[in-house]
């Protein structure tokens, strides 16, 4: 069996992901998202990542876009505003980055397939090292997701730390995770945006070549732990 046979058996679905630094950097705050021009901002808070990103989206006004020149756009927007993060594209397979980028997959379009999402924002609400923009990004991404791509809200499922919904503990993300695998099947979107602190470890089964696994901090990680890759 080739590489990309195993690769496909073990990870049936087709993952992208774009994460908002290189491993070793860390993706930052901005204090006032209506610096990038998104709609409505009312002063608000959000991550540079996602700010970027629907400023990229926005202003592309629906034109066709390749994985490659949003990556560039999103990192020229970045360096305009003074942030050295590098955004990165990940994938399950390999991905012709000349390509067009879409949020919801041509599959889904052609077997009218669901569109669902996972929307994560941690702002650590009276931990040390609280955050104050991730409520606005999932707010930012959810008006994204419903105005243009035309997702409906009572198929997303929204974690935060803000008194009003679930809350984004270990148990609820991995709970989040587990169910949106079980509901989904071949032709559907699943989209899962993460606002919040990341970390990393000591690497133990010696697949990652810096030595550490990247992870995911849950508002409960005292208690609960980190969530790693």
């Amino acid at each position: 069996m080739s590489r990309a046979e195993q690769i496909a058996k073990a990870i049936p679905a087709k993952f992208h992901m774009i994460s908002g630094s290189e491993d070793k950097q860390t993706s930052a705050d901005v204090f006032n998202v209506g610096t990038f021009e998104l709609p409505d901002p009312a002063g608000k808070a959000g991550g540079a990542c996602t700010s970027t990103l629907i400023k990229v989206l926005n202003d592309n006004g629906g034109r066709p876009i390749s994985w490659i020149e949003i990556l560039r756009r999103m990192r020229d927007v970045l360096r305009q505003k003074g942030f050295d993060q590098v955004p990165q594209l990940s994938s399950s397979y390999m991905l012709d980055v000349s390509h067009s980028f879409n949020i919801v997959a041509p599959e889904t379009q052609e077997m009218n397939g669901a569109k669902r999402a996972i929307l994560i924002g941690i702002n650590y609400v009276g931990q040390k090292g609280q955050l104050s923009g991730c409520h606005n990004d999932v707010a930012n991404i959810k008006k994204h997701l419903i105005e243009k791509e035309g997702f409906l809200e009572k198929d997303m499922l929204i974690l935060m730390d803000d008194g009003r919904h679930h809350q984004p503990t270990r148990k609820n993300i991995m709970d989040a995770f587990a169910r949106i695998t079980q509901y989904s099947k071949a032709g559907d979107t699943v989209f899962v945006h993460y606002s919040g602190h990341g970390g990393r470890v000591v690497d133990r089964d010696g697949d990652e070549d810096d030595g550490y696994d990247e992870t995911l901090i849950p508002v409960d990680f005292k208690s609960a732990g980190q969530i790693v890759d």
